[in-house]
């Protein structure tokens, strides 16, 4: 197969046909077409031909699609079926578009640039940006973190006081409506792990770590903050630094990596979206912390990693925008 570069992209964003062809095999490397209905993989799954290609729609727009039928259920589908992809208007020549803009530059893309890019509506780009999050999702997680891990913690939103005086949460030392956002860092590998969190307390810190982490073969780093007192007890090592006096490292312990994740995630959020609102930071957080863990990934290898990751995923509209 033609590696999927920068030389090659132009050739499957002006070309819809072949922008399906390279959608099927990324998807189906090796020809093993997988059937979304079944479940039963076989390359002798047959191209409908007949009822392929471009077609018109009821309003005059040319669409394009590649069917095929599986020859265990008979069903048809084509590569979308069972992905982030499925039910969508969006041509997948602009998908691919999306997703490269989506991994080239570290601080992401917001809805308007690819809107301007895609020639698509707010809306649509919006959707599509979050569907592409969707699929970064991490899967839920086969083992857990060992060796040397830091924790540490950040708040995302607007200083209260550059609000108006109707909308500021108090005048009380300490209290903010800024959201926490925990972040996991394991030194030997890098990999970072986030979770949005209500309130930074011993209960939820509690369920990060044990979501993530195992305590008996792990050596935790922290910052000297009372929360994390109790909880490191439990770990095989807590080792801590002191902040309010100017420690950012001793003895080997700090909190730098967890720190560094947050100075890109925040500056990111500021510069690229100026506004995430509170329903959707988790979303955005798993952006980050999926480029983050891919960064010595080429820009292609992230989009063939997307496409990987998208099968068996879904986002609709509904959900997204439900506040009841």
């Amino acid at each position: 197969m033609e590696p999927l570069n920068l030389a090659t992209l132009p050739k499957y964003l002006s070309d819809e046909g072949a922008a399906w062809e390279l959608l099927e095999r990324l998807r189906w490397p090796e020809g093993q077409v997988v059937c979304p209905h079944c479940g039963v993989i076989d390359p002798a799954h047959y191209f409908i031909a007949a009822r392929s290609g471009e077609r018109k729609t009821r309003t005059g727009q040319t669409t394009y699609r590649r069917l095929w039928r599986c020859r265990h259920c008979r069903k048809q589908f084509s590569v979308l079926v069972g992905t982030i992809f499925e039910s969508s208007k969006i041509p997948v020549s602009k998908w691919l578009l999306a997703m490269w803009l989506f991994n080239a530059g570290k601080n992401g893309v917001s809805a308007l640039e690819l809107q301007r890019h895609l020639g698509v509506s707010y809306q649509t780009a919006w959707f599509l940006g979050h569907r592409l999050r969707e699929a970064v999702t991490r899967e839920p997680l086969s083992s857990l973190l060992s060796g040397t891990v830091v924790a540490d913690e950040t708040w995302v939103g607007g200083e209260p006081k550059n609000r108006h005086a109707n909308k500021r949460v108090g005048s009380k030392q300490g209290l903010t409506d800024k959201t926490p956002v925990v972040a996991l860092v394991h030194k030997e590998s890098g990999e970072v792990r986030t979770r949005v969190v209500a309130n930074v307390n011993g209960e939820n810190l509690r369920q990060v770590l044990t979501s993530h982490v195992d305590p008996a073969t792990t050596h935790l780093h922290t910052d000297s903050a009372q929360v994390y007192m109790p909880l490191g007890k439990k770990f095989a090592s807590h080792g801590t630094v002191n902040h309010s006096i100017g420690e950012y490292v001793r003895d080997g312990v700090s909190t730098n990596e967890a720190e560094s994740f947050f100075a890109q995630f925040k500056r990111s959020l500021d510069g690229t979206h100026h506004n995430v609102s509170k329903d959707h930071l988790h979303r955005y957080a798993t952006e980050f912390e999926f480029r983050w863990n891919t960064r010595k990934m080429t820009d292609a290898e992230r989009v063939q990693k997307i496409i990987g990751a998208s099968v068996g995923k879904r986002l609709t509209y509904r959900p997204l925008t439900d506040r009841s």
